[in-house]
């Protein structure tokens, strides 16, 4: 199966181990992600502004090649994922706003919301399966106390989302019991660890990351795993244990391709 694919900024510029991971461990599970030529940024936050049609454009875009291609559009950032599906939402539901993203765009067929735009969480779940991947694991996480990260947006608004139940979600649970390790269920995995706030309030965000990683510590997580690299930045960084102490937080598909046995350099 070949999936459309949008990167975005991060996994292009300070996040590029997090995008090889990816494609390393697409191929050895049977897919392969076929980069969108010329994407564009989405914008990394949502517009919530009724009017505001030419911020998501790129995101439009997207989605036009996607559904010209005859393939899903994948991608790895949970921003990404949040504001594609959310513009894709606009574009079957709401008439104004695809209206104005079509004139402006002046496409021989117009948009309306056909692409199928997923997580590569998803795929792994729905497309590939779990199961497959368990039997493809070379070197699993046995005897690991692993804690799942949510945040916030890959949720969030759950009826457009439609990812997980934004108040009990397990997909990334599972996704860690078929890598082999044992997933640690904590009350803070779908809070918000205060990213989007680091550079206004850093005290703020230290607040929040730091509660995330003692709440996750205090069930017995000996470390994260998230799929938002903003999460991934801002706990890493910001998040202080009582006594100084770091908790070790990865991108999902990193331990993925350990797991599979593509990472370089092995374990």
């Amino acid at each position: 199966m070949v999936y459309s694919y949008y990167p975005g900024c991060t996994l292009k510029n300070k996040a590029t181990d997090l995008d090889r991971y990816a494609r390393l461990s697409a191929e050895a599970l049977g897919f392969t992600l076929e980069e969108i030529p010329e994407w564009q940024c989405c914008g990394g936050v949502y517009p919530m502004a009724k009017n505001e049609t030419a911020h998501k454009l790129s995101s439009v875009r997207a989605l036009v090649y996607a559904r010209d291609e005859n393939k899903p559009l994948v991608t790895l950032c949970s921003a990404c994922f949040n504001v594609i599906k959310q513009v894709n939402g606009d574009m079957k539901n709401d008439e104004s706003i695809r209206t104005k993203a079509n004139n402006y765009l002046k496409l021989d067929t117009p948009y309306a919301g056909e692409a199928e735009v997923l997580h590569y969480l998803q795929v792994l779940r729905d497309k590939v399966g779990f199961d497959k991947i368990k039997e493809k694991v070379v070197n699993p996480f046995t005897g690991k106390k692993i804690g799942a990260y949510y945040g916030c947006l890959l949720l969030r608004p759950s009826k457009v989302m439609d990812f997980d139940n934004p108040e009990n979600p397990s997909i990334i649970e599972d996704f860690i019991r078929a890598i082999g390790g044992e997933p640690v269920i904590y009350a803070m995995r779908n809070e918000c660890c205060g990213g989007y706030i680091t550079l206004e309030d850093k005290a703020i965000a230290q607040k929040k990351s730091s509660n995330v990683i003692a709440n996750a510590a205090d069930c017995g997580a000996e470390m994260l795993i998230t799929a938002c690299p903003l999460c991934l930045y801002n706990i890493t960084k910001n998040g202080v244990l009582p006594g100084d102490g770091k908790m070790p937080v990865y991108y999902f598909t990193e331990l993925l391709a350990q797991a599979l046995g593509v990472k370089e350099g092995g374990n």
